[in-house]
């Protein structure tokens, strides 16, 4: 009963508009105070502890890194670039979108910066050849996802410190399905591309001109390659090789590009330390209501209720890709990471399931949440770009978005998709 009051705060609060941070912090107050005053003691220890992690300090560095290459020029390199693979099959800028998404969001480690980032450059640039406005920002969006899903990813930072599960080896997980999606939608649209005639004309294929956007691109496609050897390889950790990516922005920015000034870095750090403490107060809060579930003994009453089932490996697989999408459309990333992990996982791994195959259907899943309503992180940055209605953009990517649904649903049946890639390449 006292914890179905809990969740009942929690609701309220969510409810009233609260933001998420503090709507798990109330909750988790007023249910102390009611039933448990002499806990109250412990709350600043809790919070504290929940974010006093060297693993943790990767996530605002990461983030740094991908404003700074944002800033830095990198977005118009990479869309030159990913302009010369296309040409090729007579791509349009709606492959390029899908192509630009994937090596940013290997930089940026962030859907929703990818959204920003890349739309506000080619949403306007499809819509002026021929693209309607729902598929252009449909497009955007559904692509985007594979900023958090293609290493370095934020959220998977977040899984790993609450299940202690090796962030290099999460990452190289997480390749195999990120790539999947990219390839499916890069697919999806090209049939589309090619039904509504938003192709353009073949043009000549200059060598000299595809050799300067691979050179001027080349140093900013390396660097999640970078940071994927050195923390695979045991070269160097997470948080290491994060600020090794910060200073590679500043080099390619400052010295490469010759784009990166003074005061766009003082902005990048602002909006660094605006975004990752959001995440860290999250976190913080998040900790002491996992805490009084686990006082309370729910993750033990909740595996009993599954377990139960007697379901084969594949169904608890289902079953959970079908909580996570529900749970993704209404909560955001990371309250859901931390909210779910210390339930499911134990659950998970008692019917087979290993920690690297349950964070990447958890972040795949979750990335969907970020293009559906009424929250989607992804919808809503797109909507201050284009000025759209949510719904609308949202038609526009439901078929992009099924490409993600159909990779989520084959890593939670086809555990090699990602066990293999970190057994042959991790250290």
């Amino acid at each position: 009963m006292a914890m179905l009051i809990l969740l009942v705060f929690l609701l309220i609060f969510a409810v009233l508009g609260i933001p998420v941070a503090f709507a798990i912090g109330a909750s988790s107050l007023a249910y102390i105070e009611a039933f448990v005053p002499e806990f109250a003691q412990m709350l600043p220890q809790r919070v504290w502890g929940g974010v006093f992690s060297y693993l943790m300090i990767a996530m605002p560095l990461f983030m740094l890194a991908g404003e700074l290459m944002n800033t830095g020029g990198i977005t118009r390199r990479i869309i030159d670039f990913s302009m010369y693979v296309v040409r090729p099959v007579r791509g349009g800028l709606g492959e390029v979108n899908i192509i630009g998404s994937m090596l940013f969001g290997g930089i940026s480690g962030s859907s929703v910066a990818d959204t920003s980032a890349l739309g506000s450059i080619l949403i306007p640039a499809m819509q002026a050849k021929g693209y309607p406005p729902r598929v252009s920002a449909g497009i955007t969006v559904a692509s985007s996802t594979m900023g958090m899903i293609i290493p370095p990813s934020v959220p998977m930072i977040v899984y790993a410190m609450v299940s202690g599960a090796s962030v290099g080896k999460l990452f190289i997980a997480a390749l195999i399905p990120g790539l999947l999606i990219g390839i499916l939608q890069l697919i999806v649209c090209y049939v589309i591309s090619v039904k509504k005639n938003y192709h353009p004309r073949p043009e000549a294929f200059v060598f000299k001109h595809f050799l300067a956007s691979t050179l001027l691109g080349l140093p900013a496609i390396l660097m999640p390659l970078i940071i994927i050897i050195f923390i695979s390889f045991g070269i160097c950790t997470a948080s290491e090789s994060a600020g090794i990516a910060v200073l590679y922005s500043l080099f390619l920015g400052f010295m490469v590009y010759r784009e990166l000034t003074f005061s766009s870095v003082i902005k990048a750090l602002k909006r660094t330390l605006i975004s990752s403490s959001a995440i860290m107060l999250i976190i913080g809060f998040t900790m002491i209501f996992t805490w009084l579930l686990t006082m309370a003994n729910i993750p033990s009453v909740i595996a009993g209720f599954f377990l139960a089932m007697q379901l084969p490996a594949w169904g608890y697989g289902l079953m959970f890709v079908a909580l996570i999408l529900v749970i993704g459309t209404f909560v955001d990333v990371s309250p859901a990471i931390l909210l779910l992990t210390p339930i499911m996982l134990p659950i998970m791994r008692e019917v087979g399931f290993s920690d690297l195959q349950f964070g990447a259907m958890m972040i795949t899943g979750l990335a969907i949440g970020l293009v559906t309503p009424p929250v989607g992180m992804c919808l809503n940055a797109c909507t201050k770009i284009n000025k759209m209605p949510i719904a609308e953009i949202f038609k526009g990517a439901a078929p992009f978005v099924v490409c993600n649904a159909v990779v989520l649903v084959a890593i939670s049946v086809i555990p090699g998709l990602t066990t293999w890639l970190p057994s042959i390449i991790s250290y």
